[in-house]
């Protein structure tokens, strides 16, 4: 599966399903992923997300890429130096223009995608 992670892993913007934790309809949103430790990472800047707020009462998700749709898992990531990590990775530095790196690492909303 490496050749197949590191073609997902080139790809900078997924769209993501999500399953709304009250309607329990489908939502679908276009959202940026990262490959960090070889990790596919969602994040985001802190606030509250629908998106994260949906897979934390259904961790069921699909990733679709331009070449596929995938049924993943999402698990939030609480961890604070893994945090730390996806924050000051080279292809993630855009959140620390948003906000401070300390914020970033103790509210914002991170989950891991894993696949299949």
């Amino acid at each position: 599966m490496g050749t197949r992670i590191e073609e997902l892993a080139a790809i900078r913007t997924i769209e993501l399903t999500t399953i709304g934790r009250h309607s329990g309809s489908e939502a679908r949103i276009e959202i940026w992923w990262f490959c960090v430790d070889g990790r596919f990472i969602i994040t985001g800047t802190p606030g509250k997300r629908d998106w994260y707020a949906n897979v934390l009462a259904n961790p069921r998700v699909i990733v679709h890429t331009p070449n596929a749709d995938v049924a993943a898992t999402a698990a939030p990531i609480s961890d604070p130096d893994f945090r730390n990590r996806v924050f000051t990775h080279p292809d993630v530095g855009w959140y620390q223009t948003q906000a401070e790196l300390e914020r970033l690492v103790a509210t914002s909303p991170m989950i891991e995608i894993s696949l299949g």
